[in-house]
């Protein structure tokens, strides 16, 4: 058995014919199942099973599969890391949900940022897109505020790596002494997206207070919201994170902390055989400087 063999099972796996993976491997499909047959014997078990005029997966068959996934993923994996060996910079692939503050993004890492041995590669995109490209080991670590599915077939980890206070922002002008029930009741209000966990806190707190929000505005995008405070639509809802620079210049001021909602900031790892190191350094417990 060789990954020659390996290589030649998975094709006719995923074709389901000895014709279609012999047309996609350009061999003859009498040389193919020569091979297939090699490989069966020196596992001692049959891998394939006649039904029509397709092959499916024996019992057997489904197990070597699993394995021979693994070790190309593995394979993979290696090939990633010895094309960094011996390189004066290490790369770092990070990918990022789009919508996710860029002032968390910098400041998780800064760590990295502007070390001469290190190339940091930054790629935003939708949570589907990135988690494909963590799964076909194209990036080393997502970061998202949104909790990924359980999948069996790419096993990863889930770091929480920060928590942020939301608050209501806004322009000093919208700024004064009410209580935050009665800000609630009578401000236009810049909300996230209704489909985001940060608007689903907001809105059940509302429900409790009784209370039926005045909407200026929703936004997906932390950008969006940050633009919308600043223009003095409303008070955004929106961690203080977000608007750093604007709370630093006076521009914009909290003007209440939403007790009980918080955003959770998350980063996600595939698991690896040859881990990319810069990772472990990124993952140290510590909460990212604000």
């Amino acid at each position: 058995m060789n990954l020659h063999h390996l290589r030649l099972f998975r094709a006719v796996a995923a074709e389901g014919s000895l014709t279609g993976a012999a047309r996609r491997l350009n061999l003859s499909q009498s040389a193919l199942s020569t091979q297939i047959k090699t490989l069966e014997a020196s596992l001692g078990q049959d891998l394939f099973e006649r039904r029509g005029r397709g092959l499916v997966l024996t019992e057997a068959g489904r197990i070597a599969l699993d394995h021979a996934d693994a070790i190309f993923r593995t394979a993979d994996d290696l090939a990633a890391v010895m094309k960094e060996t011996g390189r004066a910079r290490r790369a770092l692939r990070v990918g990022a949900l789009a919508t996710l503050s860029r002032n968390f993004q910098i400041a998780f890492l800064r760590p990295l940022v502007g070390r001469r041995d290190v190339e940091v590669m930054l790629r935003s995109g939708s949570q589907a897109e990135l988690l494909r490209e963590l799964d076909a080991l194209a990036l080393d670590v997502v970061l998202t505020n949104l909790a990924p599915p359980r999948d069996g077939d790419h096993p990863r980890h889930v770091h929480q790596i920060g928590e942020q206070p939301v608050s209501l922002i806004g322009t000093p002008a919208r700024a004064g002494h009410a209580t935050l029930e009665e800000l609630l009741r009578r401000e236009s209000l810049v909300l996230p997206a209704k489909d985001t966990a940060l608007r689903s806190a907001f809105d059940a707190l509302m429900a409790r207070l009784g209370l039926a929000p005045l909407i200026a505005a929703e936004a997906d995008d932390m950008a969006m919201l940050r633009l919308l405070a600043r223009e003095d639509i409303g008070l955004a809802v929106i961690p203080p994170i977000v608007v750093r620079d604007e709370l630093t210049s006076g521009k914009l001021v909290e003007v209440a902390q939403l007790d009980g909602i918080s955003e959770h900031f998350l980063a996600v790892t595939r698991e690896r055989r040859f881990p990319n190191p810069l990772i472990a350094e990124l993952l140290q417990p510590r909460q990212p400087s604000l």
